[in-house]
């Protein structure tokens, strides 16, 4: 078990301290990261205490201790899971070979855009959360915001790491680069186009972190399988934090269930209007949000067919998601039936792949629609929550701009633009959930649009007061 060392100016269990050069060049970027974390992290809370965990270990048993601390002074590090002896290529016409300690030269470009577009959704998400601390239903949705921000802006420093550490020059212009883009920014946009919608109420926040971070948990399991050790024992690591946030996601939304279904019970009805003008989110609403962030989240795993997935896989630089539970880890000659606009076609299995680790996302995020749908079910209302089909909305791909409804079903152009706001949330629908955000912050209580959480935050009570605000 590797032990951080907290006694650093940059904690880390990758011994810092005995690279120099390293060191130097990692702490001329700690005082940029701090500075773009004060002007586009959580706005107006850097003064305020939060309960918050911070790793001490990389042990998954006993990896982290709880405290308060105000997020400017949180210990942000560089933390690699343990090596694996003698570890070897899983996966690839290089199987069986050793994995790699550095970056082979021939595979260099792929490693660092593949890094760099990890490393940049990281601060984009903080940067479209950053408002949301003005409206939170609670103190304890405030400080698992919090929670899930500092450790979204570890995350940046863990692939800040690799490009200082691996990459020369190139990987510190990159590192700075990924501090010059901003969400939404007209002139330096982030890479991906879900990272700059803008996260403006809770109900996308939680949906954000249901589907979008569930995204970067099938990617940061897809590096972890790696040939490249470094960045799969960085990713190993990120995979425990991860799941914190999808947690977040499934129970906020369960939570936003919970209580639009108390209310449908107080009323007697299951009217949306009724249900709006008490102050909840209807169902029919709540299933515009699933489908929006759904089908951004669907286009994050790129084309189903793609000749980068194909070489990737092949060389040994990305994997599939938990790639030991495959029999066949070569492909050369496995096929696939895809289903496209003009019907169901083979193709060959390495150059599906995007599409095989979509389909393993979609199988977990029907996990959480399935608890959701039998609250409901108890509750003795018919309506089921469901997944967008994955051709619906997809601005990449076999699919991209097709008229298909979220039920899958191809219909004429003109009834989709007609109909699209009957899938997906109108201005007036996110006007009215911006109508519900209105902040609470007294210990215990909630804001109206949602249930009380089961429990709290490592077996204190909901009704501690997790951020102490300044």
């Amino acid at each position: 078990m590797s032990g951080i060392n907290y006694s650093e100016k940059i904690p880390n269990n990758v011994d810092l301290a005995n690279d120099r050069t390293l060191q130097r060049a990692l702490e001329h970027w700690q005082p940029h990261f701090l500075q773009w974390w004060q002007g586009m992290g959580p706005s107006d809370f850097q003064n305020s205490e939060v309960y918050l965990r911070t790793a001490t270990s990389v042990d998954a048993d006993g990896w982290a201790t709880y405290g308060a601390v105000k997020m400017p002074d949180y210990r942000w590090g560089i933390f690699l899971a343990d090596p694996v002896a003698e570890r070897k290529i899983g996966f690839g016409d290089n199987m069986g070979q050793p994995a790699w300690q550095q970056v082979p030269g021939e595979f260099r470009s792929t490693l660092r855009r593949l890094i760099v577009t990890q490393g940049d959704t990281e601060p984009a998400s903080v940067e479209q959360q950053r408002l949301l601390g003005h409206t939170c239903p609670s103190l304890y949705d405030l400080r698992n915001l919090f929670q899930v921000n500092v450790e979204e802006g570890r995350h940046l420093w863990a692939m800040v790491y690799l490009l200082h550490a691996y990459f020369g020059r190139d990987g510190r212009e990159e590192a700075e680069e990924l501090l010059a883009r901003h969400s939404g920014d007209a002139d330096k946009p982030r890479i991906l186009s879900t990272f700059n919608e803008p996260v403006s109420d809770w109900l996308s926040f939680f949906c954000f972190t249901y589907f979008t971070d569930r995204d970067g948990k099938y990617q940061l399991k897809s590096l972890a399988e790696s040939a490249f050790d470094p960045l799969s024992r960085t990713c190993r690591f990120m995979l425990t934090e991860e799941a914190h946030h999808m947690f977040v996601g499934e129970t906020g939304i369960g939570r936003v269930v919970k209580r639009t279904l108390e209310v449908m019970k107080e009323l007697g009805t299951d009217d949306p209007a009724k249900i709006r003008a008490a102050g909840a989110v209807d169902l029919p609403l709540l299933q515009k949000y699933l489908n929006f962030w759904c089908s951004s989240s669907l286009d994050l795993f790129g084309s189903e067919v793609s000749s980068n997935s194909a070489s990737n896989f092949a060389n040994g630089v990305k994997g599939r998601p938990d790639e030991s539970q495959y029999e066949d880890h070569v492909l050369r000659a496995a096929q696939f039936k895809l289903e496209t606009p003009k019907g169901v076609e083979d193709v060959p299995m390495l150059n599906a792949l995007n599409e095989v680790m979509r389909e393993s996302y979609l199988k977990d995020c029907e996990i959480g629609l399935k608890r959701w749908n039998r609250v409901i079910e108890r509750a003795g209302h018919a309506l089921r929550l469901a997944l967008p089909s994955t051709h619906f909305r997809r601005s990449i791909g076999a699919w991209v701009d097709q008229p298909v409804t979220p039920q899958g079903k191809l219909v004429s152009r003109e009834e989709y633009d007609r109909r699209l706001h009957e899938w997906i949330p109108s201005e007036a629908d996110r006007a009215f959930v911006r109508s519900l955000m209105k902040r609470v912050v007294e210990p215990g209580k909630m804001a109206g649009w949602i249930a009380p959480p089961e429990r709290g935050i490592n077996n204190l009570p909901v009704d501690y007061e997790y951020v102490k605000i300044s």
